[in-house]
C-alpha cells in the first residue's frame, strides 16, 4: 500500500503560539508516527516563532507565511504542480473555503478541525460558509464545540472528539522557582492564577470574573494575590479594572509568559482559576492539574470536558460570582497534587484516537 500524503492547512503551528498552535503541533507528531502516513505538508498563515522541532516527515513550508494571496498561491501550487495529496486537512475553520477549493481539485477527502467559539455560531457571510458541505470528517477539541458546530452545520459527515493532548512530561509538581517569587512579590502570599491571552476579541477567558470576585475574597484571605499572566489588546483595561474595583494592589500583570517558563509558572499558584465561557477546552487547565495546582473551571464551556465534568477539578457558572467566590475559597484548601485521571488526556491517548478517526477516510 502506498504511503498517504497530507496537506495540512492551518493557521499556526510550528512557530506559533496559543492553544490551536499547540493543538496542531500535537496532530502533526500524530500522524508523522503513523505507518501508513509518508508525508505531511504544512501550509501555515502565521509563523511567529522558532520552527526548530518539527516532526520527521513533516514538511514545514515557510514560503505560504507572506501574506493572505501568498498563502492562497502557494496552496493552489501544492495541489496543481505538486505531489499527490491524498488527504485534506484544514486546521481552522477559517481556512475552510480554501481548503474545500484544494480538495476538490485533489480529488482528497476533506478533514476539518474545529477547536472552539471560532465554530460555535453559523458565519453571516455565505463565503465563510463555503465548503460545509464538502467536509468529510470532523475532529473536535470538545463535544460543546461539537454540538454547537453541527446545530448550524448539520452532522452530514463523521465526527469524533478529540480533546487536546497534555505533554505528562513536561509539567510536575514542585517547589516555587525564587527568582519568580520574589519577582512578583509572591513570598508568604496565597497566589491565584489565569494564563491567557487577553484580546479585546476574547473576553471569555476569566480574568474579569475572577478580577470582579478579590475584595470579597480578601475578606476571607488577606494575603491573597491574582497573578493575571498574559499580554494583548485587553490588557490595559483589564489593569483599569483592577484600579477601579480596588484591587489593583492584589493583582500583578505578568505581560507575556516564555515557555520556559510556564511550569515555574505554574509552580508558583496555590489554585489555577479560570471562570470562562468561551473555550474550547483548555489547554492551560490541564497544564495546571500535571503541575499539581488545584482548578477551578467553568460549567459553561469546554474547560467543564476538561475538568471531566467535575473529576479533575471544580467548575462554576462564570455569571454567578458567589459561586465563583465559593470555588475559589474550597480549592485555594485543596493539596497540590496531580489528580488521578488526567492520563486520559496524554499524548498516547491523542495519538489513538487520531488514528481511529482518520481511518473513517482512509479505509473508505
Amino acid at each position: 500500500m502506498d504511503k498517504i500524503h497530507i496537506l495540512m492547512l492551518a493557521t499556526d503551528a510550528h512557530g506559533g503560539f496559543g492553544g490551536i498552535a499547540k493543538y496542531n503541533r500535537d496532530v502533526l507528531a500524530a500522524l508523522s508516527s503513523f505507518d501508513e502516513v509518508g508525508k505531511i505538508t504544512v501550509l501555515a498563515r502565521s509563523i511567529d516563532g522558532e520552527t526548530s522541532q518539527v516532526p520527521a516527515r513533516v514538511h514545514y513550508d515557510l514560503t505560504a507565511a507572506r501574506g493572505s494571496f501568498a498563502y492562497v498561491r502557494r496552496t493552489l501550487r501544492a495541489v496543481l504542480l505538486g505531489e499527490k495529496v491524498d488527504i485534506v486537512y484544514c486546521a481552522h475553520i477559517n481556512i475552510l473555503p480554501l481548503a474545500s477549493l484544494v480538495a476538490g481539485i485533489a480529488h482528497a477527502p476533506l478533514v476539518l478541525g474545529i477547536h472552539g467559539i471560532d465554530a460555535w455560531q453559523r458565519p453571516e457571510r455565505a463565503l465563510r460558509r463555503f465548503g460545509i458541505n464538502s467536509v468529510d470528517l470532523v475532529l473536535s477539541a470538545s463535544k460543546l464545540t461539537l454540538d454547537r458546530f453541527q446545530a448550524w452545520a448539520g452532522a452530514r459527515a463523521p465526527s469524533a472528539v478529540m480533546p487536546g493532548a497534555i505533554q505528562l512530561d513536561a509539567f510536575s509538581p514542585g517547589p516555587r522557582n525564587p527568582e519568580m517569587e520574589r519577582r512578583y512579590g509572591l513570598k508568604g502570599r496565597k497566589t491565584l492564577l489565569t494564563l491567557g491571552r487577553m484580546s479585546a476579541d476574547e473576553r471569555y477567558k476569566g480574568f474579569d470574573e475572577v478580577i470582579e470576585a478579590l475584595a470579597s475574597l480578601r475578606k476571607h484571605c488577606p494575603e491573597l494575590v491574582y497573578i493575571a499572566a498574559g499580554d494583548g489588546s485587553d490588557r490595559a483595561r483589564l489593569e483599569a479594572k483592577a484600579r477601579d474595583f480596588g484591587v489593583d494592589d492584589m493583582v500583578v500583570f505578568t505581560g507575556r509568559v516564555d515557555e520556559h517558563e510556564k511550569m515555574d509558572l505554574y509552580r508558583l499558584a496555590d489554585a489555577y482559576v479560570m471562570p470562562s465561557s468561551g473555550e474550547g477546552l483548555g489547554l492551560v487547565v490541564h497544564e495546571a492539574l500535571a503541575s499539581g495546582i488545584p482548578v477551578v473551571a467553568s460549567t459553561v464551556d469546554g474547560t467543564f470536558e476538561a475538568v471531566r465534568g467535575g473529576l479533575l477539578g471544580l467548575a462554576v457558572n462564570p455569571a454567578d460570582g458567589a459561586a465563583v467566590e465559593a470555588a475559589i475559597l474550597e480549592t485555594l484548601q485543596k493539596p497540590k497534587i496531580v489528580p488521578e485521571g488526567l492520563s486520559f488526556f496524554s499524548f498516547d491517548q491523542f495519538s489513538k484516537r487520531l488514528h481511529a478517526a482518520l481511518a473513517l477516510v482512509t479505509l473508505r
